[in-house]
């Protein structure tokens, strides 16, 4: 049978990448500039000098070299110079560009938002925006790509684009000269109030930014008199070790041994807390899933191993390997494993992948398969080596991080109805044409409080939304709308929040029918019941 949910699984999966990854900051990268006299490349030159046809050779490098990295594991991987930049990007915490969220619609290219103190919004480029040209050549109507916006609109700090804009009500094409510059990628994706007491903050990535951006929140919070926190780790792939050591030490007391690391060629190396924390008193819930991977595995680990806070969901990824940087010549990276690391309590979280790279890959979907996303079952479950906390409580290495509380995957809205839609991206455009046509109508909303509170009182928009469902070829059944219907409208109201309030207005509507949510505050009524 097919499962309408793998689609949707395997999206978020893809994250992972060669960004799954704990990652040693580059501060002093090692540079290898000769070719070791091996027989690899003595065959490599011989098929270079004599072989039959004309082959791309560089290609035939690169592709040897990430077969030969596959033997390895999982997670060593070659980043050719072309790819360099886009890789490093999202940990880097900037990238070079006129500083839009865009998307295409309608066959065209249309400002989502622009980045607050990016060059787009200081010109007065604003959301809804359609960029119809760009240096003076149509790009409206040409089934334009992504990948071909971001090669039109990205560049080097201090260049210049122009770029004509249709605005709604401005009978002309408004023209624009933009001078790149360095755009800001924030990490802490959200950061609000789940009630009086309770802070929520998502952190997608740990990235060089992250612990800065962390602590102005913790900051927040402190003036708000916030006494508990909940922060998200679901779907974070992980990113720098230094940055996530940091990060627990604002929530463990001194002293504490955060995490370590260990390899073949590297000694034992020691993350320890070193300062008075932001918020070493508060109870705290940490929450993850089976695509929170090796940075986020360690907070998670540090937090149960130390007894610090409950973790709530399902199964982490289960990636425990180091990975180090190395600059080659040509300008292409090597990031490659050096050490294994280790929780407080002594763990290593790697799952297997020894015997067979596809079925590590596939492990995830095996989970789902066997009912382990969806039933809390421990004999399900991967279980390594036991080792205990430090209230003695017994926990696993080899398999990931098990919550303390299982939340189970949430199957119950699902349909081939809902999969279909979502498949290409029809709520998103639904919520953009919306805010696009009710721009003035939405912007009597000051907060997003008083927008889910009195938003949609005479419940049109769902209607609506199947109207334009229906408009793009799409059919259902009462009964698919029944099933999905509720899960599609909140979806859709957080959607337009977003186009708001960015994620903050996002998260804010979505997570109050989170299950992991409702289940974290729960917990935080009696945080010590479960820590025993």
């Amino acid at each position: 049978m097919n499962n309408p949910w793998r689609p949707l699984i395997y999206t978020s999966l893809v994250a992972l990448g060669v960004a799954a990854g704990i990652i040693l900051r580059p501060a002093g990268q090692r540079s290898f500039t000769n070719t070791p006299d091996t027989k690899l490349a003595e065959i490599l030159n011989l098929v270079d000098a004599m072989y039959v046809d004309t082959i791309n050779f560089e290609q035939a490098e690169d592709d040897a070299i990430n077969q030969f990295l596959h033997t390895l594991d999982p997670h060593s991987a070659y980043i050719a110079a072309k790819d360099l930049q886009a890789v490093n990007e999202p940990l880097e915490g900037n990238f070079e560009g006129i500083g839009v969220e865009f998307n295409i619609v309608g066959d065209t290219i249309v400002v989502v938002t622009p980045i607050s103190g990016g060059p787009s919004q200081q010109l007065g480029i604003q959301a809804g925006d359609r960029i119809v040209q760009v240096n003076g050549k149509k790009v409206a109507g040409i089934h334009i790509k992504n990948e071909d916006v971001t090669r039109l609109l990205k560049g080097k700090k201090g260049t210049q684009v122009s770029v004509s804009v249709f605005r709604r009500g401005v009978p002309k094409l408004i023209e624009y000269t933009i001078t790149r510059n360095t755009i800001p990628i924030y990490s802490v994706e959200a950061s609000y109030k789940l009630n009086a007491q309770t802070g929520y903050i998502k952190i997608s990535r740990f990235a060089a930014t992250t612990y800065n951006e962390f602590t102005a929140a913790l900051q927040e919070f402190k003036k708000k008199g916030i006494t508990k926190l909940v922060i998200d780790l679901r779907g974070n792939p992980g990113g720098y070790l230094e940055e996530v050591s940091k990060m627990v030490d604002e929530v463990l007391e001194d002293g504490k041994l955060v995490v370590y690391t260990q390899g073949r060629s590297t000694s034992r190396s020691e993350y320890k807390t070193k300062h008075a924390g932001l918020f070493e008193k508060g109870d705290l819930v940490v929450l993850i899933d089976e695509t929170s991977a090796s940075a986020s595995e360690i907070f998670a680990g540090a937090v149960q191993d130390w007894d610090r806070g409950v973790i709530v969901g399902r199964r982490s990824f289960g990636k425990g390997l180091v990975q180090q940087p190395f600059q080659l010549s040509d300008g292409s990276a090597l990031r490659l494993t050096v050490s294994r690391y280790y929780t407080p309590s002594g763990r290593c979280i790697q799952k297997p992948y020894e015997a067979n790279t596809d079925a590590y890959e596939h492990e995830i979907f095996e989970r789902f398969s066997n009912g382990e996303l969806t039933v809390e079952d421990s004999s399900k479950e991967a279980k390594g080596e036991v080792f205990k906390t430090h209230n003695g409580r017994v926990v696993y290495g080899g398999g990931g991080i098990k919550p303390d509380v299982f939340v189970p995957f949430d199957t119950t809205m699902r349909s081939a109805f809902l999969t279909e839609v979502l498949s290409i991206g029809l709520l998103s455009k639904f919520a953009f044409s919306y805010h696009d046509e009710h721009t003035k109508e939405l912007a009597g909303y000051a907060t997003v409080e008083e927008f889910d509170k009195t938003f949609d009182s005479q419940h049109h928009l769902m209607a609506e939304l199947l109207d334009f469902i229906k408009a793009n070829n799409i059919t259902y059944t009462q009964d698919e709308v029944k099933t999905s219907g509720l899960w599609m409208y909140t979806l859709t109201r957080a959607l337009i929040a977003r186009q708001l309030w960015k994620d903050n207005g996002y998260f804010y509507i979505i997570n109050q029918s989170d299950k992991a949510i409702a289940s974290a505050i729960r917990v935080l009524q009696n945080t010590g019941y479960y820590l025993k």
